[in-house]
């Protein structure tokens, strides 16, 4: 499975260059089943990275441009009466994709906001007394604009915790970009990806992530970072347990990806940053990543 999972880094790597652990993060988002959030100024690669990961994968993708003024209905689907049929008939909306690229979701109104993060939660929408199954798998990429930027409506804690991980692009460093300004347009590039995996090639590695194994030593641990966030000074908060689930199932993706079958504590290292600055940041803009790293210096591996 390592192989397999090598492969499609390996060609996403080609695509964005010079961010090797956020492609790694987001395919470990995927794989745990979790959904992903991405905060980025605009033209850092947000929407070329969710295009090049639905090819590779195989995957159905539908791109949504939050707005102010979009609807509900706009992005879940509505019913419209067919003359022909002499009934209702149901038009789907972008949601019925299998990948979901939520763009600048931070744009769109609180009620647009929450249809898109309920159909998350359930994997279905209701409308109109029906209730239509999303298909699997389901995984949504949303991009969201800097809060200091103008007309956008922050999303809420509560919101915010209903994604696996957040992560961020960033500059690529001056070599990356060197070859971007010289290379093809990656649009036509991605364009171009051939699908490495199938749908049941994808079931299989997900299904093979919740076989991964964790050691009671290791809950110990998760369990000691999530009690000492709740006890952090300046937070109302800390994790919650669907964070705590969201850490353990994100590192048991993470060593699936480097090939074994147990959880280490490196594993929760390396995606606990992204599974908890987002639910660390409680209004306090740049604090949460200083949060992290003092849990992560301050919580013994063994105790």
């Amino acid at each position: 499975m390592k192989k397999l999972t090598d492969t499609v880094i390996r060609e996403l790597n080609s695509i964005l260059l010079g961010k090797d652990h956020q492609v790694r993060l987001s395919l470990c988002g995927l794989l745990a089943r979790g959904h992903l959030l991405i905060e980025d100024i605009p033209g850092m690669g947000k929407t070329t990275l969710s295009h090049a990961l639905a090819k590779v994968m195989g995957l159905t993708y539908q791109r949504i441009q939050f707005t102010n003024d979009l609807l509900p209905a706009d992005v879940l689907g509505f019913s419209m009466y067919d003359k022909q049929a002499g009934s209702l008939v149901f038009h789907p909306g972008p949601i019925f994709a299998q990948v979901v690229l939520a763009d600048e979701i931070n744009r769109a109104s609180p009620r647009t906001q929450s249809a898109l993060l309920e159909a998350m939660e359930e994997r279905q929408v209701s409308i109109e007394g029906e209730t239509r199954p999303l298909p699997h798998p389901f995984f949504v990429i949303a991009t969201q604009n800097p809060i200091e930027q103008g007309g956008t409506y922050p999303l809420p804690e509560s919101q915010l915790d209903r994604f696996l991980m957040r992560i961020r692009l960033g500059y690529p460093d001056p070599r990356a970009e060197r070859e971007l300004l010289e290379g093809e347009d990656r649009r036509v590039m991605t364009d171009r990806l051939q699908s490495l995996l199938s749908s049941e090639n994808l079931q299989t590695l997900q299904d093979a992530v919740n076989r991964v194994s964790t050691s009671p030593a290791l809950l110990d641990y998760v369990q000691r970072l999530l009690e000492q966030s709740r006890r952090m000074p300046g937070l109302l908060y800390g994790l919650s347990p669907r964070a705590g689930l969201g850490l353990v199932r994100a590192a048991r993706a993470w060593a699936l990806m480097d090939g074994r079958h147990h959880v280490l504590p490196d594993d929760i290292q390396a995606v606990f940053p992204s599974v908890a600055e987002h639910r660390l940041e409680q209004g306090e803009s740049g604090k949460s990543a200083e949060r992290v790293r003092q849990l992560l210096t301050s919580v013994s591996v063994i105790e």
